[in-house]
């Protein structure tokens, strides 16, 4: 066996009997030269030019009444039905009912909605789209990414449905501005990016939003979190304890944030400030902020700093800040140091530990020229508890850490973990994560705050649990 094929074997790959990993040339020219394969091919190449043929056929005839906001997505999408179907008469070719009802279904998918990623939308079980380059498209199922078979048709495709997208939210997307944040209108999360930055050619990533908020039922039950980790999580916003989300890109902060905000009294009056509206609050006394780019002539940016200045004047009873990037570090700190306890955030950062230097860093992004000991004083003063997510490499999103933030020791912020995920349980022959998050046996210190002011939790929530077959 070679290197390569031993390599495969480490991977988890295996060969068929008898054969390597290799295909012999033979059996690929014999494969591709098989006639089954050449009908198909040929069918599909002969759909392929009909279907561009059609769709440019259908931008010419409907031209401005495609981008017109006067007219309703259910008329113009019958509209573009009856003039695909012209269209399609006049090219005079032959089509089986099934053929004709396909052919314009995407191309209405690729006028009205986005091409070939419409699918991908529609099925709830794919949770992110990343197109590298019009040929390339992945996607991810249950935490694993796989290339699909989809593809757009052109460069240009590619291109008009980032330009979709993006003009709907007010954004635009050009030389001069070549990357843009956005969403759809079910609140995924979109990013684009296009040439000269991307050398491959458009670059779009799509970060999809059950249509169905997730609840902490619905956490507990994937194993994100354990119910005792519910019950204390739960305590600590009504609490009014100040709590900072931290993990990696796509560990599900943003999820744990609508989950946590959902603890929320509905009395409360709660400002969420966002770049890209995300959060799905179902709270009834809630007000919405979202920041914005500067227009082409480079004035009128609002940023996050300037939304949370805004804030502090509308008498928030809650702050709930998607993300802290910058220098509105600063300024969430000061609130939750003056009087705006009980708020929500989140941040970058590998550790409750690295998301604590982090926001030493993003402090000093503000611009003023603070001694590095007051920035500590400010954070250990300002957060209670840091919940830290991790992405496993079964492909699961898991709370890890559960963090008091206790205050100073000399020139250092302490930390004390109230909850870690069990490493030690080792994965089983799947590779899935056996272990869970279990108490450290410390009991938090803002447990007594929860007692002063009436609210309970069961105190077994903190014990240790025994070691399995009775050892120590």
């Amino acid at each position: 066996m070679n290197l390569t094929d031993r390599l495969n074997v480490a991977r988890g790959y295996s060969p068929a009997p008898g054969k390597d990993f290799r295909s012999t040339p033979e059996h690929t020219t014999a494969a591709i030269n098989s006639p089954d394969v050449l009908v198909e091919s040929s069918i599909g190449t002969a759909l392929s030019a009909l279907k561009q043929r059609a769709g440019e056929a259908l931008f010419e005839r409907m031209g401005a009444r495609l981008t017109d906001p006067n007219i309703s997505e259910e008329d113009l999408r019958k509209a573009a039905k009856d003039e695909l179907s012209q269209v399609i008469d006049e090219e005079q070719v032959p089509l089986t009912p099934e053929e004709r009802r396909r052919l314009i279904r995407e191309i209405g998918d690729d006028v009205l909605g986005l091409g070939p990623l419409q699918r991908y939308l529609d099925d709830d079980s794919v949770t992110e789209i990343m197109v590298n380059k019009p040929d390339q498209i992945y996607i991810e199922r249950g935490g694993q990414l796989t290339l699909s078979g989809s593809r757009f048709a052109t460069e240009d495709h590619l291109r008009r449905v980032i330009e979709r997208i993006v003009s709907k939210v007010g954004r635009r997307i050009d030389e001069s501005s070549p990357m843009v944040d956005a969403r759809l209108a079910d609140g995924s999360r979109v990013n684009a990016i296009i040439p000269p930055l991307a050398v491959s050619g458009p670059s779009l990533t799509i970060r999809k939003f059950s249509r169905v908020p997730l609840t902490v039922h619905d956490l507990a039950r994937y194993g994100t979190m354990t119910p005792d980790m519910a019950i204390l999580l739960d305590a600590c916003v009504r609490a009014r304890l100040n709590i900072l989300v931290t993990g990696g890109t796509g560990t599900g902060k943003t999820t744990l944030l609508n989950v946590l905000s959902g603890f929320l009294p509905p009395e409360d009056r709660i400002v969420t400030i966002e770049d890209a509206v995300e959060l799905q609050l179902q709270q009834q006394h809630v007000v919405r902020l979202e920041s914005r780019p500067s227009n082409i002539e480079g004035r009128g940016e609002v940023s996050i700093r300037d939304l949370l200045r805004n804030t502090l004047r509308m008498r928030p009873d809650r702050i709930v800040v998607g993300e802290v990037r910058g220098g509105e570090a600063l300024d969430m700190l000061q609130a939750m140091n003056t009087g705006h306890d009980g708020s929500l955030s989140t941040v970058h950062a590998n550790s409750p530990r690295d998301a604590v230097a982090r926001l030493e860093t993003l402090v000093l992004m503000a611009g003023m020229d603070l001694p590095l000991r007051a920035v500590r004083e400010q954070i250990a003063s300002a957060l209670n508890v840091i919940v830290h997510l991790t992405r496993l490499r079964d492909g699961t999103r898991r709370i890890t850490h559960i963090t008091e933030v206790q205050g100073m020791e000399g020139d250092v912020v302490t930390l004390q973990d109230a909850f870690v995920f069990d490493y030690s349980a080792g994965v089983d022959s799947t590779g899935t994560f056996l272990g869970k998050p279990i108490a450290t046996g410390v009991r938090p210190r803002f447990v007594d705050h929860f007692a002063d002011i009436g609210i309970t939790i069961p105190s077994h929530i903190f014990d240790t649990p025994a070691p399995i077959g009775g050892r120590k």
